[in-house]
């Protein structure tokens, strides 16, 4: 027989846990390797023969992050009515921030260029399911000219923005939940007008930014 692991994913659960809860009390900089292994009653040593680093941890939680979005947007069904699909996957995202704030942060508020890719592939495999529901918009024309990719990154966008401002204490009038709704419809049908043209640059304000003239503000 081979020999027994001594550190499972058992303890490699209990490890994450502990980071999350760390690091949504107190924030990622914070974070001790230290506390981490007396919070999962175990010790460091199985931090590093588990995760390698502390990145390697932070990776992992990066990782958690995006796999849990991605299961919860696969397991919501389409209704035929894509709009009221992204809504509900809008909503999805809500309540990951506001129940996952650590996760949320290290996958997308305070996204570290050294920890990045670390999960890198994992998000990518999270995003493109969310792509997958912009399909049906793109069938049907009802993108304005924009890509798949162009639409799922100002949804985005749009997401990561609320959910921060909430997670800060923001109120959201009138009700925070309807707040997201009206948000992501209004992006979602604006959609479909057609994205405006670039403006033409003449020799007057070529070279220059333009500044607003104060008999329009």
């Amino acid at each position: 027989m081979g020999r027994r692991r001594e550190h499972d994913e058992k303890t490699a659960a209990a490890l994450l846990d502990a980071a999350e809860r760390i690091i949504a009390d107190h924030g990622v900089d914070a974070l001790s390797l230290r506390e981490v292994a007396r919070d999962a009653a175990t010790t460091t040593r199985a931090i590093y023969s588990l995760f390698g680093s502390k990145d390697g941890l932070l990776g992992a939680l990066g990782v958690r992050a995006f796999n849990l979005l991605q299961r919860e947007i696969e397991a919501l069904p389409a209704s035929g009515q894509p709009t009221d699909d992204l809504i509900e996957v809008a909503l999805i995202f809500r309540r990951f921030a506001l129940e996952h704030p650590a996760l949320f942060s290290i996958a997308f508020h305070r996204a570290d260029p050294a920890i990045w890719p670390r999960f890198r592939a994992t998000a990518m495999d999270a995003l493109a399911v969310l792509d997958k529901r912009f399909q049906p918009l793109a069938d049907a024309d009802l993108l304005g000219g924009r890509s798949v990719s162009e639409a799922s990154t100002q949804f985005r966008a749009l997401g990561e923005g609320v959910a921060w401002t909430e997670l800060r204490g923001n109120p959201l009038p009138p009700d925070p939940e309807r707040f997201w709704r009206h948000a992501f419809h209004a992006l979602i049908t604006g959609m479909a007008a057609p994205t405006p043209p670039r403006p033409r640059r003449t020799s007057r304000t070529r070279g220059r930014p333009a500044v607003a003239s104060p008999d329009n503000q």
